[in-house]
């Protein structure tokens, strides 16, 4: 057997976790990239967790895996089930939940700029983040990205 050949093999065996880490990697490269678009990057940019931002991290980590199992369990089997349901549950959280938590930063930014004008703040309250759920769009090109990292992924080592 061929070292490529062996190469080939182990990552067939670990596919199911490989590939989604690799679309939420690739999700990220590319979130940030745009973020940093007309400034030069340095390279701990590349290691900063961000929130929010095209396209989705958590989509493309979650269909990817979604799609993988699919390929390579079935379509009916349980763990494709499982993988669907926590899929839903995730993007729901990208989509709903943390536009929601970002709403309530924005208020609770407001107000702790209106207590400082009033001084009756003693000591330093950290400024919250007000963006940081998905837009449809966000989750859109996050699960086109999973599902495409999947299929050349499956095509390639499966």
């Amino acid at each position: 057997m061929s070292n490529m050949q062996l190469i080939k093999a182990i990552v067939a065996q670990y596919l199911v976790l490989l590939v989604p880490f690799t679309a939420a990697a690739i999700a990220q490269i590319i979130k940030i990239s745009i973020k940093q678009k007309g400034r030069q990057m340095k390279i701990r940019d590349f290691f900063v967790f961000t929130y929010a931002g095209m396209p989705s991290g958590h989509s493309a980590l979650m269909i990817s895996m979604t799609t993988i199992v699919g390929l390579t369990q079935g379509f009916s089997s349980p763990f494709f089930a499982v993988s669907f349901v926590a899929a839903i549950v995730i993007i729901n959280d990208a989509l709903r939940l943390r536009s929601y938590l970002g709403q309530h930063g924005e208020v609770l930014n407001v107000l702790v700029k209106d207590l400082k004008d009033d001084d009756v703040l003693d000591k330093r309250y950290p400024h919250l983040l007000e963006k940081i759920g998905h837009t449809k769009k966000e989750v859109l090109a996050g699960c086109a990205l999973g599902i495409s990292v999947s299929l050349v992924a499956y095509l390639l080592f499966y």
